[in-house]
């Protein structure tokens, strides 16, 4: 398999003759470059009937030639006199109707995003659970000979499942996906997430407690590092963001039943606890019966060199088998690219590549950014802990946990917007837009607490200004931080690449859990939203700087942006944007310009594809751009 590997490779750079390429390690002129323009057309099509013959695809060989020509030019199909009038007809609704997707595609993205319930379900039954469960195992945080203990005692237990994926799960993903596919990595995910809840249910003390959800916790950190890789290398570029943000819309949504779980067994007395916990289980069910009936990822088998196997993924994920033939060839194209700057790994090196491939490095900062912006938001120290503060705030457990329902229901309600707008904002505009936000209404509902605790609008205000929050949490750093930390990394790094994202986010996600009762004590409710309202506007600065826009583009065209030295985004970012949302927004100049970074030699937007048989220049060519170099 390396000898053909290493003949395909060949041939592939044989067709790339004179053509100067871009360097995916150092970018300066963030140049955006298909792989496949610039090629002759006699070379490319002598090349693909080559690949076709190696990769045992050799009936399919004219598709595949009508697939690398339209993959050679996007824009310009219709140009491609060898296309049936079906196939451009197919491929005018790619940008006319984006979301005329076949079912099998659709069905694969929101069953296995179903597994993200379990996470936002079990965030919010230890929520529940944590107003009963410290008394049954004997650490009760009041009228206790040492509260401070037993604080730390809730804390740990209820970050033990972040603890178990930050130290164990992500890193098991890896070689998982390895071995297993990424449909058997989900698989075996499920089946820890679905025993250990219903574990957790049974403990008799909190040490057995602690241990069911450490497995828990091996379960969810394998399946949020693979779960988001699958959905995004399933989906096509012009609607990525929003199908695969179906991870955040299940968390969310599995946050909200949570919360509904919670208040249906408020009244069962001593086991509400239990059912509290256990009822996570029904999530995982459908996640564990229905994996395998979805398509395996056509990039994981191209990866493993089963091209017929990717082809026919590709089949079932695309409307006709020229689009399935046009992604094969164009991601074969574009990962021998990948190999020239990475070559041959094993998992060990593949993890010390995060850091020293500058390609790869700048997707781990990214990535690493918007993951701990998800901690730093503080999100999670509602999630976790709203009923503690609503009760903190003069409510009785029942109307702290009708308020907790309350900030499920909008979270879940407002993460529907960014199904539209995470493919057309942008996931960097939707943060730096939403980040400002958060910090402001985390400062109102602190400063709510001194209103009197008499006062009816006390509890109101704090319950108002916390949903104001989430409503703005939902579409920005809610749905964001897993679709692009998903897109970001090339294919040989992208498994060990999401599990050093994910584990970020729950590490700090466990050190939140963790470190917020003992917080609470010492700065009171008010110095804690404070903080974590200062720690909103120190992330919007990293976004700023360290996040490249992804929107419609390829899992492949995202090498060449990566490829821009952080330096050169830098310094855009401070010298180009910075004056233009001063000069736009706050001196109100409609004449100002933004000077864009990125020049694409083949857009992919759909504003800039004509149909037109009359025009003669189907490309779009930007004029080059003057950037800072590192």
């Amino acid at each position: 398999m390396a000898e053909k590997n290493q003949l395909r490779a060949d041939d592939f750079h044989a067709e790339r003759g004179r053509r100067q390429s871009v360097n995916l390690n150092n970018n300066v002129t963030a140049r955006i470059e298909n792989p496949l323009a610039g090629i002759p057309r006699h070379t490319l099509l002598h090349n693909v009937e080559e690949f076709a013959r190696d990769v045992n695809l050799s009936k399919y060989i004219p598709l595949l030639q009508r697939g690398a020509l339209v993959a050679q030019n996007p824009a310009g199909f219709e140009h491609v006199s060898e296309l049936e009038e079906s196939e451009r007809e197919a491929l005018r609704n790619e940008v006319l109707h984006k979301w005329r997707q076949p079912k099998a595609l659709y069905a694969t993205v929101i069953l296995c995003s179903i597994g993200a319930a379990v996470q936002g379900w079990d965030q919010t039954g230890s929520n529940g659970a944590n107003l009963s469960w410290p008394d049954a195992f004997g650490v009760p945080d009041e009228d206790a000979t040492d509260p401070a203990i037993n604080s730390w005692i809730v804390g740990i237990v209820n970050s033990a499942p972040y603890i178990a994926s930050a130290l164990i799960g992500c890193w098991l993903s890896d070689p998982a996906n390895y071995y297993l596919g990424r449909r058997g990595t989900i698989f075996i995910s499920a089946i820890f997430c679905l025993f250990s809840v219903i574990g957790s249910a049974c403990s008799q003390s909190w040490p057995q407690l602690f241990v069911t959800r450490l497995l828990l916790g091996i379960g969810m950190g394998c399946k949020a590092s693979t779960v988001p890789i699958y959905s995004a290398e399933n989906a096509p570029a012009s609607i990525r963001g929003a199908l695969v943000m179906s991870w955040q819309m299940w968390t969310a949504f599995g946050i909200f039943l949570g919360f509904s779980a919670n208040l249906a067994v408020y009244n069962t007395g001593a086991i509400s606890w239990r059912l509290q916990l256990g009822s996570a289980f029904i999530p995982a069910v459908p996640l564990v019966l229905g994996v395998y009936f979805c398509p395996e990822s056509p990039r994981w088998y191209i990866k493993k060199g089963r091209y017929a196997d990717a082809f026919k993924s590709l089949c079932r994920l695309r409307n006709t088998p020229l689009q399935a033939a046009r992604d094969l060839y164009y991601i074969h194209a574009q990962l021998i690219e990948e190999a020239e700057i990475i070559g041959q790994s094993n998992y060990v090196t593949r993890f010390i590549e995060l850091f020293t491939i500058p390609r790869v490095r700048r997707a781990t900062l990214a990535s690493w950014t918007v993951m701990i912006a998800q901690q730093m938001c503080g999100i999670n120290i509602v999630a976790f802990y709203s009923s503690t503060i609503f009760v903190l705030s003069g409510a009785n457990a029942f109307h702290a946990l009708l308020a907790s329902w309350g900030f499920g229901a909008v979270n879940f309600v407002f993460a529907w917007p960014a199904i539209w707008t995470i493919d057309t904002f942008g996931r960097r505009n939707l943060l730096l837009f939403t980040f400002p936000q958060m910090a402001w209404t985390l400062l109102g509902a602190g400063f709510c607490y001194f209103i009197p605790l008499d006062s009816t609008a006390h509890l109101g205000m704090i319950a108002f200004f916390v949903f104001i929050f989430a409503a703005f949490y939902s579409p920005g750093e809610g749905p964001v931080p897993f679709t692009y930390s998903a897109e970001v990394f090339p294919l040989s790094h992208r498994e060990v690449g999401m599990g050093w994202a994910v584990a970020t986010c729950l590490f700090y996600a466990a050190i939140l859990s963790i470190t917020f009762p003992a917080l609470l004590k010492a700065f009171g409710v008010t110095g804690a939203f404070g903080f974590y309202a200062g720690l909103n506007v120190l992330a919007l600065v990293m976004i700023f700087l360290f996040v490249p826009e992804t929107k419609q583009r390829t899992l492949e065209e995202l090498d060449y942006v990566f490829a821009v030295p952080t330096s050169t985004h830098v310094h855009y970012q401070i010298t180009k944007t910075l004056p233009y949302w001063f000069k736009r927004y706050l001196c109100f100049q409609r004449s100002a310009t933004l000077e864009p970074l990125y020049h694409f030699d083949n857009p992919v937007d759909a504003n800039e594809a004509s149909f037109s048989k009359n025009s003669e220049n189907e490309k779009s060519v930007q004029p080059d751009l003057h950037v800072a170099r590192e």
